[in-house]
């Protein structure tokens, strides 16, 4: 079931742009559009972006996929030979962690390793996806089915059932002893735009929706959609966004008292704006964006799906943004809410 409830508004001082949608597209999954404010005309951001030369594919030899040549079951060791040390290692919702591979966001792709340094977990939104078929990122979803057939309606985890997506925005199939997450972009064709790669056991040992909320999961959420997003953003040929410490304080306490105080929306209850937050923190800009999600299981989902909101695909996609605060906390159920802050000075 999806429902949205546009609304725009265009004050007398200022132009803001609000999108006030709700999605179910998993169990207990909620998302808001974004709300993004300008205070000037025009901009002169450098949206240019350096091109890294594209990663050679391979056809996959043990697996279906790979993802930058990469398949599940590999040795780090062998990959890190090719890519050198990861930019960043951060807590995940499988009890990993999801290093991050990549030249300034470029030939972007995530592997989670375990104990053994042998890969259990992989995500790209980039042109990395390789396969024994025709699927590769830009297959529509037409010719995904004709080529995979019917998706997964439900994972049978340990300790509870998950019906899987039901709005069309991605596909789960299980194959070769993997869980297969093919994400579409609905305002482009229903186009394949990313994917995740999971060892089936990650997920079928789970015994909740959500993972157990700890400040090392609260922290990898945070740097995981910011590196989705620039991710997103160096595919597109944007300039890719700085981590501001600051904002993501900001972003952060939104999130702590949204969560905290049962209650989803850009206005807290003191009716203070995302920009009133971030003028009360000391933080100067000239253009401000926030993006809010919850309940996503991870920053990949939520990224994906504000991926569709066209009104949250603004900001991601916003040439004018310079630097981006994340800030994320959890309800009492662990259900994770999310904050985007961008921004330009």
């Amino acid at each position: 079931m999806v429902w949205t409830k546009p609304l725009w508004e265009e004050p007398v001082e200022n132009f803001t742009t609000q999108v006030f949608g709700e999605r179910l597209s998993l169990a207990y999954v909620r998302d808001q559009a974004n709300l993004l404010y300008d205070s000037f005309t025009g901009n002169d951001t450098d949206n240019e972006q350096s091109q890294t030369k594209a990663l050679e594919l391979d056809q996959p030899e043990n697996q279906t996929f790979s993802i930058g040549n990469v398949e599940i079951g590999d040795n780090r060791e062998e990959i890190e030979n090719n890519y050198g040390e990861p930019a960043r290692e951060t807590a995940n919702e499988y009890g990993l962690e999801w290093a991050s591979y990549h030249e300034n966001y470029q030939n972007f792709l995530l592997v989670a390793y375990d104990q053994q340094d042998t890969v259990q977990g992989l995500y790209t939104n980039q042109d990395l996806v390789a396969a024994q078929n025709d699927i590769t990122l830009g297959t529509t979803k037409s010719q995904v089915h004709e080529e995979l057939g019917e998706a997964e309606n439900a994972i049978i985890h340990r300790g509870f059932n998950m019906q899987t997506n039901d709005d069309g925005e991605y596909d789960v199939y299980r194959i070769d002893g993997n869980y297969i997450t093919i994400f579409y972009d609905v305002h482009e064709n229903d186009e394949v735009t990313a994917m995740q790669i999971v060892e089936e056991s990650l997920e079928t040992d789970k015994n909740s929706p959500y993972a157990d909320a700890s400040e090392d999961l609260k922290e990898g959420f945070e740097y995981q959609l910011f590196d989705v997003t620039n991710a997103e953003r160096a595919k597109r040929g944007l300039n890719v966004l700085d981590w501001n410490e600051e904002v993501r304080g900001t972003a952060r306490k939104h999130s702590t008292d949204m969560a905290d105080n049962h209650y989803f929306d850009h206005t807290n209850q003191q009716g203070q704006s995302p920009f009133d937050r971030m003028q009360e923190d000391g933080i100067a800009f000239m253009s401000a964006g926030e993006n809010l999600a919850q309940g996503q299981p991870s920053s990949i989902y939520a990224h994906q799906g504000l991926m569709n909101s066209e009104g949250h695909r603004k900001n991601i996609v916003n040439d004018g943004f310079t630097e981006l605060g994340v800030g994320v906390d959890f309800n009492e159920d662990n259900q994770p809410v999310y904050t985007e802050n961008f921004l330009s000075r």
